[in-house]
């Protein structure tokens, strides 16, 4: 193979228009395809801006000429020649105008038949691209996702240094403290028997550097969740993380409006209009049985207590005795898909998240109406479900009835599985909200006992205070979600400072004295010494360029991610490691009965 002595690259190759014809230029990157002409050779080579036509003639050095022939697809090479006028143009590519007739030519690199095409949009299946991820991240399509990452870190690095952030750098091994995902566990050589842990997020460390008096923090930080995977989840994620003092929750929402709106103006070129709408978590429950809603298409939740609550269908009428809901939401014009057959679909899908089923009426385009519970109905009655639902000829109308809040969360669930079939949603709308006054408790079924549905450091709503103890299902968070065409962008809250209140929480939540004292001691210590009132949030980065790209996997805009097992097919990590390691780390691993 031949080396680089003597020559340096001069330019990229997507980086060539007319205006260089005539210059003699050096480029490098990889053979995208070779085509033999006999008298005529031409090389595209790629790098990560785009494409450049090579091309070889009987201008060319006979030497030169033999290696062009002798080149193949991903070989590394190395070229000089001059910009020329192409007498066959592309307008498919940006350098389609021109070409560089080489007069130098170096192999850097060969390579074997890669095991699939480096196109983009390449039909191979996923695992065999993510077994050999640098090849996939050679893609245009992937290099596109990855460099409008990079720009959208920068972006955010401007912005908030330009606000008067500093940028301070936490911990990766931190105290175990979960959150409520895993932890990810490190052992710890030098203490035998004690464990690090890889953080969820910077929560505590930049509540500690408030204390500390920076006032204004930012970091891009990796955080880890040891938890199932989904298309917006991975275990190791990216959090564009930010904390203020002397703050409201009215302050920190604004500076978070204005990076949005700027990431979006600076990097996609999109204008995204005035203020953020607002929905409470109560409202958006109701109206989208969802507190992350997809706000791009209608079909809203709509009520029936009132329309069935005497009925003869005693589905209905006993939940509204147990202290039910009866809800509803009205697919329109979804006659001719809604058929039984996909109505049945549909019966299974919510059965799968814990609905006993679906009531339901179609009403054919001739306003008649065939449903799973018309004979238990009165004329009147079915007549006040239709005007209720706004339902017209040619639309379907789906029912849950169930305890409240499965019934909304169902109906949610429905309305975006609907809205797919009927192909309603948008696909270039961006739209934002902001989910606020969640609750402070969340019930769980499992442990038996109220938990807090942020973390132990969100502040309750002053209003909220008089009755933490004696009404927790009514008590409201000063917290805030930012919500992005139905995915969670963003999460924060104002903190508690207050160390009488942060131990009142605790106790609330089943924390002893001794218990919050080993988990958060350090915390608490710190704001016994002047701790200013502060808030925050942290933007997942992964997802906001998921959503700015219109991708539907965050394995398309990280470089290295992982599968749904958690696993990295590349490197075959996790993997066992040498009895000698852990020997040293002074852990023992338990065979199961099948090793």
């Amino acid at each position: 193979m031949d080396t680089m002595a003597g020559l340096k690259r001069t330019d990229y190759c997507g980086t060539f228009t007319a205006k260089d014809i005539g210059r003699e230029v050096v480029v490098c990157g990889w053979v995208q395809k070779q085509r033999d002409l006999g008298a005529l050779i031409f090389i595209d080579l790629r790098d990560r801006t785009g494409i450049v036509q090579l091309a070889f003639d009987d201008n060319t050095e006979k030497s030169i000429f033999e290696k062009a022939f002798a080149v193949r697809s991903e070989y590394v090479l190395m070229a000089k020649g001059v910009v020329r006028e192409r007498s066959s143009k592309n307008p498919e590519i940006p350098t389609g105008e021109i070409e560089i007739a080489v007069s130098d030519l170096r192999v850097l690199g060969e390579s074997e038949t890669p095991p699939f095409e480096i196109i983009e949009n390449c039909p191979t299946s996923e695992l065999t691209r993510l077994k050999y991820r640098y090849l996939d991240l050679r893609r245009p399509d992937l290099q596109k996702n990855i460099l409008m990452r990079h720009k959208i870190a920068k972006i955010t690095r401007d912005y908030f240094d330009e606000n008067g952030f500093i940028e301070i750098e936490t911990p990766i091994l931190i105290k175990s403290t979960p959150e409520g995902a895993r932890d990810f566990i490190v052992p710890s050589r030098i203490h035998k028997g004690s464990f690090y842990a890889l953080p969820q997020s910077p929560q505590l460390y930049k509540q500690l550097s408030m204390v500390a008096g920076f006032d204004r923090y930012m970091q891009i930080a990796r955080c880890f969740r040891d938890e199932d995977l989904r298309a917006d989840r991975q275990p190791e994620f990216t959090q564009i993380d930010v904390e203020m003092s002397f703050v409201e929750q009215e302050d920190i929402m604004s500076m978070t409006e204005g990076f949005i709106h700027k990431v979006f103006k600076d990097a996609l070129g999109v204008e995204l209009g005035g203020a953020i709408e607002r929905l409470t978590y109560k409202e958006a429950m109701e109206r989208f049985g969802s507190d992350k809603p997809d706000t791009r298409y209608e079909m809203e939740i709509f009520d029936l207590a009132d329309e069935v609550k005497n009925c003869g269908f005693g589905v209905f009428s006993d939940a509204i005795k147990n202290g039910g809901r009866v809800c509803g939401i009205t697919a329109k014009n979804a006659y001719s898909v809604l058929t039984r057959k996909e109505i049945d679909k549909l019966v299974e899908f919510v059965k799968g998240i814990g609905a006993k089923g679906i009531a339901w009426a179609r009403i054919s385009e001739d306003g008649a109406i065939a449903s799973s519970f018309a004979k238990f109905m009165s004329e009147d009655e079915m007549k006040a479900i239709v005007e209720k639902a706004k339902a017209k000829p040619g639309d379907v109308i789906l029912i849950i009835a169930d305890k409240e809040y499965l019934t909304l969360t169902v109906l949610g669930a429905l309305r975006q599985n609907v809205a797919k079939k009927l192909d309603i949603i948008p696909k270039d709308k961006f739209n934002l909200l902001w989910i606020v006054e969640f609750p402070f408790f969340d019930w769980d079924e499992e442990l038996g006992q109220f938990v807090a549905m942020h973390h132990p450091f969100t502040a309750p709503l002053e209003e909220c205070l008089p009755y933490l103890e004696s009404d927790k299902a009514n008590v409201r968070a000063s917290s805030y979600d930012l919500v992005l065409n139905g995915i969670e962008l963003a999460s924060g809250s104002i903190r508690i400072t207050d160390p009488a209140l942060q131990k009142r929480i605790f106790s609330l939540l089943g924390l002893s004295d001794e218990e919050a004292y080993e988990k958060f001691g350090y915390l608490t210590d710190a704001f016994r010494f002047g701790a200013p009132p502060h808030g925050g949030i942290g933007l997942g980065l992964d997802r906001l360029c998921m959503q700015m790209l219109k991708l539907d996997n965050l394995r398309d805009v990280v470089a290295y991610p992982k599968v749904q097992n958690a696993s990295e097919p590349m490197t075959e990590c996790p993997s066992f490691v040498d009895e000698s390691q852990l020997k040293e780390l002074g852990i023992e691993i338990e065979k199961s009965e099948n090793q």
